[in-house]
C-alpha cells in the first residue's frame, strides 16, 4: 500500500529500511524521502516504522540481522 504519495513510498518499504537498520523517523526521511514533502502521510509512516522497530526488537535481535 502506497503511504506517502509524493514520493511513492509504501508500508513496505517503510519497514525494509527499519529491517535494514533504520531507528529514527528522520533516518526513515533520509532514506525514502517519506513525508518530506506535504507531510499529510506522517501519521500514518510513522505509525508503521514504529511497529517495525518494535517488533524487530521484540526478537532481542539487531535490526539488521532479523532480516537474515
Amino acid at each position: 500500500m502506497y503511504v506517502c504519495i509524493c514520493n511513492a513510498v509504501t508500508d513496505r518499504s517503510i519497514r525494509e529500511a527499519a529491517r535494514e537498520g533504520a531507528t529514527s523517523f528522520a533516518e526513515l526521511q533520509r532514506r525514502t524521502g517519506c513525508s518530506d514533502c506535504c507531510g499529510s502521510c506522517e501519521d500514518l509512516a510513522r505509525g508503521i516504522f514504529d511497529e517495525a522497530v518494535d517488533a524487530h526488537r521484540a526478537f532481542g535481535l539487531p535490526l539488521v540481522a532479523a532480516a537474515a
